[in-house]
């Protein structure tokens, strides 16, 4: 499966409510913070109507594999 690799490059102060609500829904709140969504047809209008603030890539599957992948093992806390 195929995902979106978003990260917000500029803030969303100064924009009307409608985009800071867009990137609210996409789940950016802050400059820099990247977020992974799947390919879909709802999250690439999101992507279209904010894509002046963010950049977008198509992370390796690797990127993609080690984000998903949870923590092995357990860890003894003495």
């Amino acid at each position: 499966m195929s995902y979106f690799k978003i990260t917000l490059i500029r803030s969303g102060i100064g924009m009307t409510k409608r985009q800071n609500g867009v990137l609210a829904s996409l789940g950016l709140r802050k400059r820099m913070q990247t977020v992974y969504h799947r390919v879909s047809p709802d999250v690439a209008g999101k992507i279209m109507k904010v894509k002046e603030l963010v950049a977008v890539s198509e992370p390796e599957r690797a990127e993609i594999h080690k984000r998903c992948q949870p923590p092995c093992g357990f860890v003894v806390e003495a």
